[in-house]
């Protein structure tokens, strides 16, 4: 099966927008990675100085990657914690950082409208449900830490069960909280519609050519290079891919799968009427959202690393996952039990060794980046893009002062560490989960393993 994205494409937006590479070129700025990082950075370069010259280079098609595959989620959700980031750069630098997240999700919306991008946007917000006690106190506890940043309920809300069930129609609920701070979106229809965009306004695009090397000055792919003073990474969760990189982002799978349009009586059990995303306090990470025309898009983390930071395309389906993906669906929302899985589908998402997004310039050798999201990246990307751009064209902004600007994660271990200690972090969260609701009470081995991740 196809993702559900890609399959729901308007004619228009998949239609080839670029060639192959074939031979030597130069530009002024060139960036691997025609996914939104890389498309981002492109169109804020082209708005901030049109006349430079731009080149994306891209493995495979423009949005390939998760850019078109992703839960479409444009939210302000950064890997890193509050708590993280201060304890690293202080109070007021986190909340810095959270400000600019919230403000992305309205500068996506508003460059979608500004351009005439039908991108199938729902700005209602996110519903994160609580359904054990312990799951409540988790959630109490992240509005405490929301409170203890100056954030108030019209950005972090906590609502009671009759609060919640008001909104989502999900089994068990306790609790939720609420942000605004999320819409959600069509997402291979926001990153072809931004390809197209970019293209049209001069960039040039060479799709299916990928690069074999990224050195300063250059990038070397199967049939030619392209030279630039500025050269950008914006691979993600193909970083490994690249030579010299296979420790600085381990490929991770996330998996999705996606229902057939559900009737109005359906509906009305599961809620979601204005298009809320939706998530629980699980450990094991899971996400959906009421897509436009009425099918519930629901996807998880699970699947394994594979060994050696490998990626390849059969990874991106797994029918276990898909099972248990379903199970978890009918779980929550029992009034779809009779209902057809349509499109099932995955891949790879980027974790760097601190769960800690990136993004910079190094101006000694004019190699950029932006990465890291950790699934969070179709608000953190944008983010990047601009923030890539504004680096490349020597504006002093606030978010080229943000505390990602520069940040430095550690490289993750060499094997066989690496692949043991990503897997048994997986089978950890899912084992927590399992323990807990065993046992009722919160697991130690969660605990062990945020701190280890720096939460």
């Amino acid at each position: 099966m196809t993702s559900l994205w890609e399959a729901t494409l308007p004619e228009h937006l998949g239609q080839p927008l670029g060639t192959r590479l074939d031979g030597d070129t130069h530009a002024d700025v060139a960036i691997v990675g025609a996914g939104y990082t890389g498309l981002w950075t492109a169109y804020y370069l082209q708005q901030f100085d049109p006349s430079l010259s731009i080149v994306l280079v891209e493995a495979e098609h423009a949005g390939f990657g998760a850019s078109g595959r992703n839960g479409g989620w444009a939210s302000a959700l950064f890997p890193a914690s509050m708590t993280a980031i201060a304890r690293r750069y202080g109070r007021d630098q986190a909340i810095a950082q959270q400000q600019a997240m919230h403000d992305t999700v309205d500068d996506i919306l508003a460059a979608s409208r500004r351009e005439g991008w039908d991108i199938q946007a729902a700005h209602a917000g996110s519903i994160v449900a609580a359904r054990t006690p312990i799951q409540v106190q988790r959630a109490r506890d992240e509005i405490d830490t929301w409170r203890s940043f100056g954030f108030g309920a019209q950005d972090y809300a906590f609502w009671d069960a009759d609060a919640a069930r008001e909104r989502i129609g999900a089994t068990d609920v306790l609790a939720a909280t609420y942000t605004p701070h999320c819409a959600a979106i069509h997402p291979a229809r926001l990153v072809r519609s931004l390809a197209a965009t970019v293209v049209s306004r001069g960039a040039r695009l060479f799709e299916h050519s990928p690069a074999r090397s990224l050195e300063p000055g250059i990038i070397r792919t199967v049939a030619g290079s392209v030279r630039a003073p500025i050269v950008v990474r914006a691979t993600e969760g193909y970083t490994a891919n690249l030579p010299g990189h296979r420790r600085t982002l381990a490929p991770v799978y996330s998996l999705m799968i996606a229902t057939e349009p559900l009737d109005d009586p359906t509906w009305a059990s599961i809620g979601l009427a204005e298009r809320e995303t939706f998530a629980d306090y699980r450990h094991l990470i899971i996400y959906g959202q009421r897509t436009a025309d009425g099918r519930l898009a629901f996807g998880g983390r699970g699947a394994p690393y594979h060994f050696g930071s490998d990626i390849s395309p059969e990874y991106d389906r797994d029918t276990e996952v898909f099972h248990e993906l379903w199970r978890t669906l009918v779980d929550l929302f029992p009034a779809i039990g009779g209902s057809s899985v349509t499109h099932a589908w995955g891949g790879p998402l980027g974790i760097p060794r601190d769960w800690f997004a990136s993004c910079g310039l190094d101006r000694s050798t004019g190699l950029a980046w932006s990465g890291g999201y950790v699934g969070d990246g179709v608000g953190t990307s944008h983010l990047g893009g601009r923030t890539l751009a504004e680096l490349i064209t020597e504006q002093d902004t606030e978010r080229t002062r943000l505390p990602w600007v520069n940040h430095s994660s550690p490289r993750w271990e060499p094997e066989p560490l690496r692949w043991v200690g990503v897997n048994a972090g997986l089978r950890a969260m899912t084992s927590a989960d399992a323990t807990e609701a065993r046992t009722g009470r919160e697991s130690r081995r969660a605990r062990w393993m945020s701190r280890l991740l720096g939460s």
